[in-house]
């Protein structure tokens, strides 16, 4: 089940089960749409995989699985994440 974490990784914009702005990995790094999009360039610089929209949870189910609490806020390093980019943007996700 996915944790559903509570906001981006890199900016720290607050992305609540209900965000239509939250990506993730498959690792379920998780980031808004304009880190992973716009400063990423849909490689998650931790796994270098692509990003998907995170699914909302339904609200009957949100009570009985609960979102996480747990913040993780590791601003990444522009210039290595830049490099990383740039060597797998242009290769399908299926391929790198």
């Amino acid at each position: 089940m996915l944790e559903i974490r509570p906001n981006c990784e890199h900016c720290n914009k607050e992305l609540p089960n209900t965000s239509t702005e939250a990506m993730i990995c498959s690792f379920e790094c998780t980031y808004c749409k304009n880190c992973a999009l716009e400063v990423f360039e849909n490689v998650c610089p931790t796994c270098s995989g692509n990003f998907v929209e995170r699914p909302i949870r339904p609200l009957k189910m949100i009570e009985k699985y609960p979102s996480s609490t747990k913040r993780v806020f590791d601003q990444k390093n522009l210039k290595t994440a830049k490099v990383n980019s740039e060597k797998y943007k242009n290769i399908t996700p299926t391929k790198r």
